[in-house]
């Protein structure tokens, strides 16, 4: 069992064997690590906690290949302990106990055990809190990884003796240092010229590892200089990072909405596109763009509803690509469309009152009466038809009795909603005007 966290495990490989480009690049030290500089940059958090000599368990957060594995490693090997690493997705309740066992024994023989935990958020809620008494008697340093949010995938126990440290994409210029470490390692350049060099950095997507093993096959073609066109022939675009059941899925599609709300089409289109690159399910896209016209748009363009709704059943009937752009066209109407949320805010009003009035009975005038009884106990007694009112319109009170009269709906002065905005003004006066010169009982 050892075999299956120890750090050397694969001492039994010959040493001739080839490592992959990516461990040999490795960086040796916290200085050599490429990005992150948040983190062990002179004032990082890191570099802060090393000299402070007083490594608390901690949670990196960050997309694949940014160096949450090699930091790990590196501190292990700043504090001198121990390193010992598992995965969430292979490792069970064993497997977990066995290894506290061993790092109990470690730390009697004065040696601590730093303990990092790959997809930590993999491991269920019960298996998470199996760390705890192990975090706090100091058995171990936890260092977990994972590639989504912590506050939704983490116990709150283990947030609370954790730091969370936030890791980067990296950049363009960032990845280009790698590849000159890469070139320095192998002893030659890469065989591209610079807009297939520019082409291969822009394949990474902001993963270094990716980097790596996207120039390890690059070496392996010779020494003659590719263009972009024959760089693509040999290499295929990595798939862009999203998980659709992930923290990516909803950082995007709230992306989308704001740009949608913020009336900025082209940015609302660059995120439809970028979910649609990631396989989201178009009629996802749909009901999500539905929702949009209805809460953010609402009657100050009651079209827009109606937009989304015949996009989507456009989709469903074309199929894919052609049913996208009837999409897409959606997507630019509600970005341009004039804004008002309203309707929604008036309508999560009168639910809160219906809340606190659950009980309230209409009052006796607007009741039917079809029984003698409910005439005698005055069901329907001065109800005043609208129709035959002076404009269509008696001003008469359709609130509870007991209940003071609501103001929900504020339309705005924006689209069509401004109409409505006179109709409700006018209509408020009129009531006003009506009550007023009601005769008093």
């Amino acid at each position: 069992m050892a075999d299956l966290f120890d750090q050397n495990a694969n001492s039994s490989v010959p040493p001739e064997a080839k490592r992959p480009l990516a461990d040999r690049c490795r960086p040796a030290t916290l200085m050599d690590v490429v990005g992150q500089s948040k983190l062990v940059g002179p004032d990082g958090a890191l570099t802060t906690m090393l000299a402070g000599g007083n490594l608390s368990s901690i949670i990196f957060w960050g997309p694949p290949g940014v160096g949450k594995t090699t930091l790990a490693r590196l501190l292990a090997d700043e504090t001198d302990m121990h390193f010992v690493q598992i995965s969430a997705i292979y490792s069970g309740v064993a497997d977990l106990k066995k290894l506290f066992e061993a790092a109990r024994m470690r730390r009697m023989n004065g040696k601590g055990t730093l303990l990092f935990v790959d997809e930590i958020h993999r491991f269920n809620k019960s298996q998470q809190d199996g760390f705890l008494p192990f975090m706090e008697d100091g058995t171990i340093v936890l260092v977990g990884a994972t590639t989504e949010n912590p506050s939704f995938e983490l116990n709150s126990a283990l947030m609370s003796r954790s730091q969370v440290m936030v890791l980067e994409r990296l950049s363009l210029a960032e990845l280009e240092l790698i590849a000159q470490r890469a070139e320095t390692e192998m002893g030659k350049p890469l065989p591209l010229d610079g807009p297939a060099r520019e082409n291969l950095l822009e394949m990474a997507d902001g993963d270094g590892r990716g980097l790596l093993n996207l120039a390890e096959q690059a070496f392996g073609w010779g020494d003659e200089k590719l263009s972009v066109d024959e760089l693509a022939k040999r290499l295929s675009k990595r798939a862009a990072q999203y998980d659709k059941s992930g923290d990516a899925h909803y950082n995007l599609i709230s992306a989308l909405h704001k740009s949608v709300r913020g009336s900025d089409p082209d940015a609302a289109l660059y995120w439809f596109a970028r979910m649609l690159e990631g396989g989201e399910d178009p009629r996802f896209l749909g009901r999500r763009l539905t929702r949009m016209a209805v809460e953010d748009i609402g009657l100050a363009d009651p079209r827009a509803q109606d937009v989304c709704l015949q996009s989507w059943q456009t989709y469903e009937r074309l199929g894919s690509p052609e049913g996208e752009l009837a999409l897409a066209q959606a997507v630019i109407y509600l970005a341009l469309a004039p804004k008002s949320n309203a309707a929604y805010v008036a309508y999560k009003a009168a639910r809160k009152s219906a809340k606190q009035h659950g009980s309230e009975l209409p009052p006796k005038h607007i009741l039917n009466a079809p029984t003698k009884m409910m005439k005698d106990q005055g069901y329907g007694d001065g109800y005043d038809y609208d129709h035959n009112a002076e404009d269509g319109f008696s001003g008469q009170n359709y609130f509870p009795e007991t209940m003071p009269r609501g103001i929900y709906y504020l339309p705005v002065e924006r689209g069509e909603e401004r109409e409505l905005k006179k109709r409700v003004d006018f209509f408020a006066k009129l009531r006003a005007k009506r009550n007023k010169d009601k005769p008093s009982d």
